[in-house]
């Protein structure tokens, strides 16, 4: 069975993914086999695997770190909030159902055995397991019946390292409060903890670190810097949305909707050079962009209704009478049609009239299509010419079905899907997406992540500024990413005491 360690937070953006991915990478190079754990993560980023089932996106990048594929084991609960008072519950990659906040507080102890299963299985299959926290243990209201914090780190036995956030200040406060708020039991599983995000001169901070060390009475098992590493974060508290982008040549706003999905569809784009990428959610912000993308969504009928009720629906339609490249994806494609209808209540219910830039339907149904697709763009006209022929890979992950309505339309892409339904394994094609003129839309999530796709996407953009394809200074993705994490690792090797983490993941919880 393997060895474990957990890492829990003293707040919600300590840091603990980062961590965990970190570590995940380090135990990698050392030559273990390791794998990420989170019990139950709350996100609106999630991914497909390769045998169809959802699991949040934070596993996925932990498990990317540790060079594995990733599996649904590593996440076995995921929620994604469809409101400020619920949750779908999705359990093994499964939609299980939309619960109140209430309701799921009551039921989620009858999710341990899915939690222990899952544990387990991979606890056989590797040597180290790296499990993360959510949120903080000391969250007292929530504290009953835990399990993904120290009820976590109980069920498996873990010895537990605590990270505090001192970039916000009050990182003493939050480490010791976290600490005085533990059971007694609880205390003694924390093995250590870790000041995270320091910048400035260490020396000054050692008086703090000794006084930490005699209040809490565990050791300060390393001082992290601010890490200038370029790595998927959280959908909760991350920063994309509000950062100061540099004037530059080609202009992309994307939709900031209310409820926006995988946001991470966009992470390549913002790698190329020349390229601004905006997330916006005010009409003024706008502005007369090259290219505006709406993206996913968990509520593709509120977050339309809530661009109606600010103006961005109708500044989007005039941007598109002025031939701007209008881009949907999954809700956002859907938002693009002429209706939507929602027959089993699986959002609002009812119908609901689209924005009309593309001539289709869209029924919502109760089952939710999951899969990875690749394939290739069809031969297209207009504005994205270009991207003719041009393979990409992704994955689906939509509650509706969507219809073309005219001729005049055409469909986007042509992909082969992976079906492994009752345990078969089969490959077939079909179509998806759809465009007319300037306006395009598509279900596939990373769409744009291969590198040959966001060259000629750039190329069709920057055909009016004289752009040619040997200007486009664009990047291997997959590349750029495994150098972050080796980045990331490096960090962490320079500032956590590495012995002294093996040695609490050797002698485990004694406790």
């Amino acid at each position: 069975m393997a060895k474990s360690i957990m890492i829990q937070g003293t707040m919600s953006n300590a840091g603990k993914s980062l961590i965990v991915a970190g570590l995940c990478r380090i135990f990698k190079q050392d030559g273990y086999k390791v794998a990420p754990f989170k019990s139950q993560n709350m996100a609106l980023n999630s991914f497909i695997t390769k045998d169809g089932l959802e699991m949040g996106r934070a596993q996925v990048m932990q498990a990317q770190a540790a060079k594995i594929e990733p599996n649904v084991l590593m996440n076995p609960i995921l929620l994604k909030p469809t409101n400020d008072l619920g949750s779908q519950v999705i359990v093994n990659g499964e939609v299980i159902g939309n619960m109140k906040a209430v309701d799921y507080f009551k039921y989620k102890k009858n999710l341990v055995p899915d939690i222990m299963k899952a544990y387990h299985t991979l606890s056989k299959e590797y040597d180290i397991i790296v499990i993360e926290g959510a949120g903080s243990p000391a969250e007292i209201n929530l504290k009953s019946e835990d399990i993904v914090n120290m009820g976590m780190a109980k069920m498996a036995k873990a010895p537990v390292l605590l990270v505090g956030d001192i970039d916000r200040g009050g990182v003493f406060a939050q480490l010791i409060g976290t600490m005085v708020l533990l059971e007694e039991e609880e205390q003694r599983m924390v093995k250590g903890s870790i000041i995270n995000k320091f910048r400035g001169d260490k020396e000054i901070l050692k008086p703090g670190l000794v006084m930490l060390e005699e209040k809490s009475r565990i050791p300060v098992v390393g001082v992290v810097p601010y890490m200038h590493v370029d790595i998927e974060d959280e959908d909760s508290l991350t920063d994309r949305f509000t950062k100061t982008k540099k004037a530059s040549s080609i202009d992309i706003a994307v939709i900031k909707l209310p409820r926006i999905s995988n946001f991470t569809d966009f992470n390549a784009l913002e790698r190329i050079e020349g390229v601004s990428l905006r997330f916006i959610d005010k009409v003024q912000d706008l502005k007369s962009p090259d290219m505006i993308i709406i993206p996913g969504t968990k509520n593709t009928m509120g977050d339309l209704l809530w661009m109606r009720q600010n103006g961005l629906e109708a500044a989007i339609l005039k941007e598109a009478a002025k031939d701007t490249i209008i881009f949907g994806i999954c809700g956002g494609y859907q938002m693009l049609g002429e209706t939507l209808h929602d027959p089993y209540a699986v959002e609002a219910g009812g119908e609901m009239k689209g924005m009309g830039l593309l001539p289709i339907k869209t029924v919502f149904e109760e089952q939710k299509t999951r899969r990875q697709v690749t394939g290739r763009f069809e031969l297209l006209q207009g504005g994205l010419n270009a991207l003719s022929s041009v393979a990409l890979k992704g994955y689906e992950l939509h509650m509706g079905q969507s219809t073309l309505l005219s001729d005049v339309i055409k469909p986007l892409t042509r992909i082969k899907e992976i079906n492994t339904d009752k345990n078969e394994h089969f490959i077939k094609e079909k179509w998806d997406g759809a465009y007319l003129d300037n306006v395009y839309g598509s279900y596939i999530h990373g769409i744009f992540d291969e590198e040959e796709v966001t060259r000629k996407l750039i190329l069709s953009l920057g055909v009016k500024l004289g752009l040619k394809e040997e200007d486009i200074k664009s990047i291997d993705f997959d590349e750029y990413k495994e150098k972050q994490y080796d980045s990331l690792a490096n960090y962490l090797r320079e500032s956590l005491d590495m012995k002294q983490i093996y040695q609490i993941l050797e002698e485990g919880l004694t406790t």
